[in-house]
């Protein structure tokens, strides 16, 4: 033994390296059957699949510029971390963006800006920002609901997301006085934290279905009762990323805690069918949100992607006959979301969210019925100007995903669907979610919420308005084509936002409907690397820095 020791110490380390690249060449020539390349260049062809499989990264890190990457590019991906961190999220020397492509966005700034009254409850708090509608008021819900701000997290389910990422988000937005939604996936423990939530109903009814998977009222009322938190409903018809496609939850994905939550077996894949089961056309799904609003008190909305108009026109229509139908509308663009796709589905069905948008809110507005509902936009919104856009077309609110999750630490790794998110923000996985530390990443989420607040209400006093409700289409340009230049979105879309009912900021902070815990804080924003980057909190005299 010393012997066959001694020996195997004298080679040399370029012969171990000379021997191990003959061994895989015998393996490739001679035992592998499936791929050509490496059959007939075993050294190299290796070496080229290594390569391809780090070629994402390399393409992310060192080869693509700030401005290149999809979905979302470095710069849109620096904002959202340095925001997120309360670090300094500025630009210099002007922008890099082409601001003579195609769909660049410009808005129209006043020459006098909006001036706040010294009284002016945005003097106190600079990131307060309440959606103008109320929800669930027009159709008398019996608990009607005003979020409390103007950007919320949106659907993504406690599965598709990991325990500690759906914590993270669900403390942030307390702290930030936004709703969460839980997605399709049921409700947890995660999403207990003390935000307000809206409960999401997918076609598989997980945490109301009965035994044979159909849609439980009772189970829907007893979890309305026991969760005084879950603010609405929203009844999903489709989403952005695959629309008219049901999902797949692998058994390997289904742990005990899971199971009990959406009320599934385990060791069994848990099929999502594309459609619903307890209606078939509009009228039936009118008269399943009022049996729900009438059931738990709550308003009830829905969530669609968007193509064929055709039913858009008929649930207009019932609702302006019947003085019914859903309280808020969520529209999510084609952009695609964080559910996994396949790639046919997230790059060609569906409208994108500006295409998607315009022409449900279109059939509304023409109908004069708008008021009635409040509008949620979605479709990688998650940034101020990008916002002040949807507001002008007639948003109401804004809900992010992706955004969301980039501000507790996601990459953009585009593994969501492998299970091996290496920040551990989308996988089962408790070594990898293991990294995330709930406390810090909860303050990310308040940052880059207060943040983005903050900068779409200088915005929106740049614009010479009070709250980003009162953007309009004609403030609002947008380049059509390098001869058509620059329209208005009035002019692009052929119609005209319908005025919201707006009288003051102070009416929001004491409307009885406001949801959220609000409390006057004063947020520092970092402009210089030696600033102070904390949180003021003027009612209990504390404050809060970043250790990040």
């Amino acid at each position: 033994m010393n012997e066959v020791l001694e020996f195997l110490g004298s080679i040399s380390w370029w012969a171990w390296i000379l021997i191990f690249l003959v061994a895989v060449a015998i393996k490739d020539i001679f035992f592998n059957k499936t791929h050509i390349i490496k059959h007939n260049f075993p050294v190299v062809g290796n070496l080229r699949y290594m390569l391809e499989s780090i070629g994402p990264e390399l393409r992310q890190y060192i080869v693509a510029s700030n401005r290149e990457e999809l979905p979302f590019n470095r710069g849109e991906r620096g904002w959202i971390y340095a925001s997120s961190k309360n670090e300094n999220n500025y630009e210099g020397f002007g922008t890099d963006r082409d601001i003579y492509g195609n769909h660049y966005i410009f808005v129209n700034n006043a020459m006098m800006p909006f001036r706040m009254e010294k009284n002016h409850f945005n003097h106190e708090d600079p990131t307060f920002i309440a959606c103008a509608k109320v929800m669930g008021l027009y159709h008398k819900r019996r608990r009607p609901f005003r979020p409390a701000s103007i950007i919320n997290v949106s659907a993504m389910s406690f599965g598709s997301l990991s325990a500690r990422a759906i914590e993270s988000l669900n403390r942030g937005c307390k702290k930030a006085a936004a709703f969460h939604n839980t997605g399709e996936g049921g409700i947890s423990s995660y999403h207990k934290k003390g935000a307000d939530v809206v409960y999401q109903i997918g076609t598989a009814y997980f945490g109301v279905r009965d035994e044979n998977g159909n849609f439980s009222k009772e189970k829907l009322i007893a979890l309305v009762d026991e969760n005084p938190h879950i603010k609405a409903i929203e009844i999903k018809l489709s989403q952005g990323a695959k629309p008219g496609k049901g999902g797949v939850l692998p058994a390997s994905k289904i742990t005990e805690e899971i199971a009990e939550i959406r009320h599934i077996p385990l060791n069994k894949d848990v099929l999502s069918p594309p459609n619903h089961t307890a209606f078939e056309n509009t009228r039936e799904l009118v008269d399943f949100i009022e049996e729900i609003a009438e059931a738990t008190g709550l308003p009830v909305g829905i969530k669609s992607a968007v193509g064929q108009l055709k039913q858009w026109e008929e649930l207009a229509d019932l609702m302006q006959q019947t003085g019914t139908g859903p309280d808020f509308i969520s529209i999510d663009g084609g952009e695609g979301g964080t559910g996994a796709a396949p790639p046919s589905f997230a790059d060609h069905v569906s409208l994108p969210f500006i295409y998607a948008f315009s022409e449900v809110y279109k059939i509304f507005v023409n109908r004069g019925i708008t008021e009635r509902i409040v509008f949620i936009a979605s479709g990688k919104l998650g940034f101020p100007g990008k916002a002040a856009m949807a507001m002008a077309l007639g948003a109401d609110c804004i809900s992010v995903a992706r955004e969301a999750m980039l501000s507790i630490g996601c990459i953009q790794a585009q593994v969501c669907h492998n299970n091996t998110c290496p920040s551990g923000v989308a996988t089962q996985n408790k070594w990898l979610q293991a990294g995330i530390n709930v406390k810090d990443k909860s303050e990310r989420v308040n940052y880059y919420f207060t943040k983005f607040r903050k900068e779409l209400l200088e915005i929106t006093h740049a614009c010479g308005y009070e709250h980003p409700c009162q953007i309009n289409m004609s403030d609002v340009q947008i380049n059509l084509s390098d001869k058509t230049l620059v329209a208005t979105l009035e002019e692009t879309f052929c119609y005209q936002k319908a005025e919201v009912e707006f009288t003051s900021v102070q009416e929001h902070v004491d409307s009885p409907y406001l949801g959220g815990k609000i409390k006057a804080k004063e947020v520092t924003t970092k402009e210089a690397e030696t600033e102070d980057t904390s949180v003021y909190d003027k009612n209990n005299n504390t404050k809060t820095e970043d250790k990040s």
